[in-house]
Formats: structure tokens, C-alpha cells, sequence
């Protein structure tokens, strides 16, 4: 009997503490990591104000660091590479109890990332970001750092070429590689990116929006608007973010094997995955209670998201050729879980386990 491969996620990006204002495949993941500091506030500042929080609240960050923990906590195994000051070492030890390897995970003379965040009853969020250690490491991925990976999962908040050299690296071999632009990079970096490169490409409505403004217009009818296919909603948001993703995802820039998945907050999930005759359109999910934090569900949503194609790649020899109910079971997943991540606070902390996102979703079938 033959035994699977374990299916590993490396995850190269960024750890940070965070400030709060307001009121099984091996995953990879180049991370960034923060400290995140919380000001619990009745609405964001605005220019020349000054203001009062009502609670503050320190944690551990990050888009790295919180990808790489979603992805722990959907049941996938993740390795994450990035850097943390003295300051930070508890954020590594927070990441490790939640089952990511922290190995990779360097301790230099900088000071932590940090992310300055305003959170207001409502939910909503505003945040500053210090780039601290997240910027010590720039050298490209050892052999033995990718030696067992099987994804790798970027984003956007570490050195621009540390980025290019880990997802060249993986590409060449074979890794399935993951890109989550998020902070959005420039114009010229945007169009000199290998995008080819990428096995997916994961934004929100506002990030496919500025990488679609940022190509050269692909055809002469690049202002065509499409309509949503039969049976969908048609409510305007919907309408117009499927219009930009599918130009997107239909771009030159990109490969024709590149899958294109668009976050759309209260109004859903879009899919395009060049393999399928057509796309996907999952609804948000039905939250129990109000939004309470909304800063980690883009994170937890990825992360659980890359575990699913973990998982899906571990249970069987062919995972490149992925079926329509294979995505929407990956989709409707992810999206439970980012539902349940915005229903309490924090980035890190509300990152749900998967035994409970299994539950909710049983809730709802019966």
C-alpha cells in the first residue's frame, strides 16, 4: 500500500505585535509578523483630531503570521519563515502553540513589526503599518527550506525581492504557488511581477481593481461590462466586481493555468479557475451576532483556503485537475471561517478551529 506525500505550506511573510483601536500538505509560508496594537474607538481619527480610546489591546500579527496560523488551524501543516526582534519572542511562541514551526523564524536586532490599528464598534478597521523586522531578512529560500514543500504562500508585506526570489525558487520546483498582493504593491512593480509564475492569485474587490488599472489595457473593449451568468444575484456590487474580476483573471498577464479568487466582504467570494467552463460564486455566509473585528478575516479566509488545497492534493494523485464541487466545498469552507472569525476580536485569536467550522457548517444543512 502506497502512503501519501505530506503536503507541506511554506509561508514567507510578515510577524507583527498589533495596537487594537476600537469599542495534511506542508504549507510554506514567507511571512511577515507583528505586533498588533488595538485602540478600540467610537469612529477612525481624522486629520487634526485627537481622540480617546476606550480599550487597547496588544497581540500577535501579521499577514504572515496570521495566514500561516489559519492555516494550522484548518489542519494543515505550515512551516513560517520571517524575523522577530527581542521584543517578539512571544509572538513566536503564541504561533507555535497555535501548530505552526517557527523554526525559520529568525530573532535579529530590529524592533517587531508593528501595526497600529483603530477598530470601532461596528467592526470596521484602519491601520498603520512599521515594517521593523519584517524587512531584516532579504536573501532567498535555502534548498532545505523548501525541501518538503509543497505550497508556498506570499503576501505583501516583506522586502519586494525577497518575494521574487521565494516564488521563483518554488516555481522551478514545481511548488504551487499562492500570492496574496496585500498591501498592494506599486504601479511598476505590479507590471515587471512574474505573474505567470503564480499558481493562484488571491485579492479583494479593491486589490483586483488596482491590478487591473495598473495593466495596459489587454484588448480595445477593455471597458466592456459583463453580465453576471443566469441564476446568480444581480445585485450592483456582485455585478460590477465581476466584471473587474473577469478581466483580471482573463488578462495576458497572467498564466492560463493562473486561478483567480476575489474576496467580496459582505457580498461573497468570486472564482475563476481557468480549468472550469464556468465561474463560482459562493455567498457570505450568515453570521450568529453582530461583526465585531473584521481585521483578520481576509487572513483567516486564505489561510483555510490553502489548506483545502492541501488537503485536496493529499487525498489524491491528481489535485490539478479540480472539479466544480471541489472548489465550491474549498470555497464555502473558507468563507464559514472568515464568517466566524469576524464575529469576535482580534486576528490571531479569532482564527475559528476546524472542528468548529465543521459544525456551524452541519448546523446549517440540517
Amino acid at each position: 500500500m502506497s502512503i501519501a506525500p505530506v503536503s507541506h505550506c511554506l509561508v514567507r511573510g510578515s510577524i507583527t505585535h498589533k495596537y487594537h483601536k476600537s469599542t495534511i500538505h506542508h504549507i510554506s509560508r514567507s511571512i511577515a509578523s507583528d505586533v498588533d496594537e488595538f485602540f478600540h474607538v467610537e469612529d477612525v481619527v481624522r486629520p487634526g483630531e485627537t481622540i480617546s480610546s476606550t480599550q487597547f489591546e496588544r497581540r500577535a500579527g501579521g499577514k504572515g503570521a496570521n495566514q500561516a496560523a489559519a492555516v494550522a488551524r484548518a489542519g494543515g501543516t505550515v512551516s513560517l519563515v520571517g524575523a522577530v526582534g527581542e521584543d517578539g519572542i512571544w509572538v513566536m511562541r503564541d504561533l507555535e502553540a497555535m501548530g505552526v514551526d517557527v523554526t525559520n523564524v529568525s530573532v535579529v536586532q530590529e524592533p517587531t513589526g508593528r501595526a497600529v490599528i483603530q477598530l470601532t464598534p461596528t467592526g470596521e478597521n484602519c491601520i498603520i503599518l512599521h515594517k521593523g523586522a519584517n524587512y531584516a531578512l532579504q536573501g532567498p529560500p535555502s534548498a532545505v527550506t523548501l525541501a518538503s514543500t509543497t505550497h508556498l504562500l506570499l503576501q505583501n508585506e516583506i522586502p519586494w525581492p525577497s518575494t521574487l526570489a521565494y516564488l521563483t525558487a518554488a516555481r522551478a520546483q514545481g511548488i504551487t504557488t499562492i500570492f496574496n498582493p496585500s498591501p498592494m504593491p506599486d504601479d511598476n512593480q505590479i507590471r515587471s511581477f512574474p505573474w505567470t509564475r503564480l499558481s493562484w492569485l488571491l485579492v479583494n474587490e479593491g486589490e483586483a481593481e488596482s491590478l487591473l488599472a495598473a495593466f495596459p489595457p489587454d484588448t480595445p473593449a477593455s471597458d466592456a461590462s459583463f453580465p453576471v451568468p443566469a441564476g446568480w444575484p444581480s445585485h450592483a456590487s456582485l455585478v460590477s466586481a465581476y466584471t473587474v474580476v473577469r478581466k483580471l483573471a482573463a488578462h495576458p498577464f497572467f498564466s492560463t493555468t493562473t486561478n483567480v479568487i476575489c474576496t467580496l466582504g459582505a457580498a461573497g467570494v468570486l472564482a475563476f479557475l481557468p480549468s472550469l467552463s464556468q465561474p463560482i460564486y459562493i455567498p457570505a455566509v450568515t453570521l450568529h451576532g453582530d461583526v465585531r473585528d473584521t481585521t483578520g478575516a481576509g487572513d483567516c479566509f486564505t489561510g483555510y483556503l490553502v489548506a483545502g488545497l492541501m488537503q485536496l492534493e493529499a487525498a489524491r494523485a491528481d489535485a490539478t485537475a479540480l472539479s466544480d464541487s471541489d472548489v465550491i466545498n474549498i470555497l464555502t469552507r473558507s468563507t464559514q471561517a472568515a464568517g466566524m472569525c469576524v464575529e469576535k476580536r482580534g486576528a490571531l485569536e479569532s482564527i475559528p478551529a476546524a472542528a468548529d467550522v465543521e459544525r456551524r457548517l452541519k448546523s446549517i444543512v440540517t
